[in-house]
């Protein structure tokens, strides 16, 4: 299973390889299919990603009529907007028709069309595939993952670890969005430094700005000014307390805000979450509400120790990770910039007011990205208040 749903803010790596070259993310597919002697494979993007399923949906027709693709039966499926589309046991719950409503189990223990129970929101029949009592484990990679196998089967493991470091072999592409002068998406050698990536793929900052905080997508601690040496890996990361994610870096200079960053990626979070975890729903739900309190200049101490009380318990019962990912990119900024929290509660008001857009990408193209300006009426329900954008 080919999961192309990407829906991280700040990412566009997937989109950007499968216009680029879908053939290569297709052979991919069907390298890990005959690896595994799989009889069906299927590639998930999200509804709204046109031109990529077009593209997709040529590339595989394409190898089929070359005989390079017989053995297999291809589905693409065009899935929902919703974030949670792309958290893989949800994926499993779409392709059998339900909502992208995450299971307990991963797909590597009971995949597609198991007969037993999933423990999803809906029980409903698999149809003619279910094969009864067998878990049916399941494969599951991203689209970047499918691309670098076509090379490292044409060119050897040796080749693709020549480049990156001995944990991080081989290339990663970056997205860089935010505070940058041109947004873009560019492949670069793993351990490269977070700054050189910056400056490289998105042009670095604009004139006498400077960076004040990077994010790795909202599923990772804040990464700050005085940590842009970090090499762009995963142990890189991970020496720092942070994690690189997708490679979709959000940057923010030093006109930013650091609370606001914070608001909108819980309020990201908060409509995101599927109601399945009611501390999940609920408390992302009141942490932004803090949080926002706090932006307006409006909050208490009580409410600043009800923020770590919620941020404390937002995790319990999560099947997963979204409650995770709410906890660590609030408590960082909140750790990391705790001037930026004293100022708005000593001064009553936002120190900073430059509002940003929240970076879920819509397109990027030439150095210009254009954002989901429809998100900021969309509902905890996953409805949208009435209105234009």
């Amino acid at each position: 299973m080919c999961n192309g749903a990407e829906g991280e803010p700040g990412t566009f790596k997937d989109r950007a390889l499968l216009r680029a070259n879908p053939y290569q993310v297709a052979e991919g597919l069907m390298i890990a299919a005959f690896a595994i002697d799989a009889d069906a494979a299927y590639v998930c993007l999200k509804s709204g990603f046109e031109v990529e399923r077009n593209r997709i949906i040529r590339a595989v027709a394409e190898l089929q009529r070359a005989d390079l693709a017989v053995d297999c039966e291809v589905t693409v499926v065009a899935g929902p907007d919703e974030y949670l589309f792309g958290e893989e046991k949800a994926m499993l719950e779409v392709i059998e028709g339900k909502p992208p409503l995450p299971r307990w189990l991963p797909p590597y223990e009971h995949g597609l069309f198991a007969a037993s129970p999933q423990e999803g929101w809906e029980a409903t029949p698999h149809g003619d595939r279910q094969r009864t009592d067998e878990p049916n484990p399941t494969l599951v990679n991203n689209v970047e993952t499918f691309a670098n196998a076509t090379h490292i089967l044409a060119n050897g493991a040796t080749s693709f670890r020549s480049m990156g470091t001995e944990r991080s072999p081989g290339t990663i592409v970056a997205t860089v969005v935010g505070d940058v002068v041109a947004p873009d998406v560019g492949e670069v050698e793993m351990g490269t430094p977070l700054g050189a990536v910056i400056d490289v793929v998105g042009s670095g900052p604009s004139p006498g700005r400077r960076i004040k905080a990077v994010f790795s997508g909202v599923a990772n601690p804040v990464v700050t000014a005085d940590q842009l040496d970090v090499p762009v890996s995963y142990e890189g990361f991970e020496s720092i307390g942070s994690g690189m994610g997708s490679a979709g870096f959000i940057v923010y200079d030093d006109t930013a805000c650091m609370i606001g960053a914070a608001r909108r990626f819980s309020h990201f979070l908060s409509i995101e979450s599927c109601g399945q975890c009611p501390p999940c729903k609920l408390g992302s739900a009141e942490i932004t509400r803090l949080l926002d309190r706090v932006e307006r200049g409006r909050a208490t101490v009580a409410d600043v120790a009800a923020l770590a009380g919620w941020l404390d318990r937002v995790t319990d019962g999560s099947r997963c990770f979204l409650a995770t990912e709410e906890r660590r990119v609030v408590a960082s900024v909140l750790r990391s910039f705790p001037d930026e929290l004293a100022q708005h509660l000593d001064e009553g008001r936002c120190p900073l007011p430059g509002d940003r857009p929240m970076p879920k990408l819509v397109d990027l193209v030439e150095g210009r990205a254009s954002y989901d300006e429809s998100y900021r009426r969309k509902r905890p329900d996953w409805t949208y208040e009435p209105g234009e954008d």
